[in-house]
């Protein structure tokens, strides 16, 4: 459990912090061998961590602050203990570097290093490069101010004029800012009243998947057309229509000549229109009565 420090006691630690990191500071650059330290600067460095990290637990909540501000600006994937962790080294930094002689408020000097350290994080996880993030940036608020002045949605080469560049710079800043809108699949897609909450990945359509409707539809229709004939003619229609088979490759498949397969086909295609013609009027009498 993390003791309550007053401001009294805070100063304290920091003063006597101060004089043990010079200490540890001089012994350290004397120390020939750090694998096998003296038992004197163990001493000094265990009292020195043990001192910047009373200090870190006492300005942890600073960076929480900092990592919360910076998490309302960024997608859903990004996680605030992500940046926080980040923050939490920007924070040991400055620790390590305050000058209590400055006479300057430590939450005033440390918030810039723990907003530097998170913003150097996202950085380095970012693979888009910086240039093009930049430009595409730059492209959307010009389109915005020609959406605004213009009432519309404007031209590509409108916006190409007002950023001044050429159209072949244009369209290749068009192309990287492309990249810049990859998002992640486990992106939160929208919130829902059960505990599980609906992500990027479970509404992606699966181009290679089947639809099961038209599946459904299709064998129904392959039912309905090969209703009433016979094994020989059943195969005609499936493998000319459904397996898309050539006249020549079904004949040799059924063993029959391919202008007998054409015959075959044209005389099962008249019958099928005349059931069709049948069954439309048969519809139509039901959707009137």
């Amino acid at each position: 459990m993390t003791r309550t420090i007053s401001k009294r006691d805070i100063k304290e630690v920091w003063t006597e912090y101060k004089e043990i990191r010079v200490r540890y500071q001089t012994m350290e650059a004397r120390e020939t061998d750090p694998k096998t330290p003296s038992a004197e600067f163990a001493k000094v460095k265990s009292t020195y961590e043990q001192l910047r990290n009373i200090l870190m637990e006492h300005y942890l909540h600073l960076v929480r602050y900092n990592a919360e501000r910076i998490h309302q600006k960024l997608p859903d994937e990004v996680e605030l203990d992500d940046l926080m962790s980040s923050g939490i080294f920007g924070l040991k930094d400055a620790i390590e570097a305050f000058d209590l002689e400055r006479g300057v408020k430590f939450e005033t000097y440390c918030a810039p290093r723990i907003r530097g350290a998170i913003l150097d994080e996202l950085r380095a996880m970012d693979w888009v490069p910086r240039l093009v993030r930049s430009r595409a940036h730059k492209m959307e608020s010009i389109t915005k101010q020609l959406e605004v002045e213009l009432g519309r949605k404007p031209t590509s080469t409108e916006i190409a004029e007002r950023m001044n560049i050429p159209m072949s710079e244009f369209e290749k800043i068009q192309k990287d800012a492309n990249a810049v809108g990859v998002v992640s699949l486990s992106r939160k897609w929208f919130e829902t009243d059960s505990n599980k909450d609906v992500r990027e990945i479970d509404v992606v359509e699966d181009k290679r998947s089947v639809d099961p409707i038209r599946e459904i539809q299709r064998k129904d229709l392959k039912d309905m057309m090969t209703r009433g004939l016979s094994r020989a003619e059943r195969l005609i229609i499936i493998l000319y229509y459904f397996e898309e088979m050539t006249m020549k490759e079904i004949g040799a498949t059924l063993d029959l000549s391919e202008s007998r397969v054409s015959q075959m086909h044209s005389s099962i295609i008249a019958r099928l229109r005349a059931q069709m013609a049948d069954r439309k009027r048969e519809l139509q009498q039901v959707a009137v009565g």
